[in-house]
């Protein structure tokens, strides 16, 4: 599958099928850090905020429609905030991590992103396939990282 030169937006696709905002899992734009070049068979970053890049691909009726990769912000003083709102001005609708930091997390979830937790797929295929079948639950507060405080990093994020 080739990389969508044309934004994905909470609008059209560039097929000219419509990717909701929100709710309905088969009609949305899913972002999964990504290493590498990104792309569906990239393999998955355990990192949010410092991940490379992130592969966004929108879903239509159940199938895969566009596939970008953007390019990660630098990882700065303001932590992962700049990675979470490359994704909101990206036309995000939901996020698959294996970790995130409570910062980033509320950011996207105020922004009407939601954020599912799955670690154990090794591809961005995977991670779509398993969050278009409805098998990801959403992250807990519990499950976020933490970086703060002096304490070890305990979770993969």
């Amino acid at each position: 599958m080739e990389r969508s030169e044309l934004p994905l937006s909470s609008g059209e696709s560039k097929g000219g099928r419509p990717v909701a905002q929100g709710g309905d899992r088969n009609n949305i734009v899913v972002a999964v850090p990504s290493v590498g070049d990104g792309g569906l068979e990239a393999r998955r970053s355990s990192h949010f905020g410092k991940s490379p890049c992130f592969t966004l691909v929108a879903l239509a009726g159940g199938e895969i429609g566009d596939v970008r990769v953007v390019a990660n912000e630098a990882h700065n003083e303001g932590g992962c905030r700049g990675a979470a709102q490359l994704l909101v001005s990206s036309g995000v609708n939901a996020l698959v991590a294996g970790g995130i930091g409570a910062r980033p997390l509320a950011i996207l979830n105020e922004s009407g992103v939601d954020v599912y937790f799955e670690r154990q797929l090794r591809t961005v295929s995977e991670a779509v396939g398993a969050f278009a079948a409805g098998s990801l639950q959403p992250i807990e507060l519990d499950q976020t990282c933490s970086h703060h405080q002096g304490q070890k990093h305990e979770r993969s994020c």
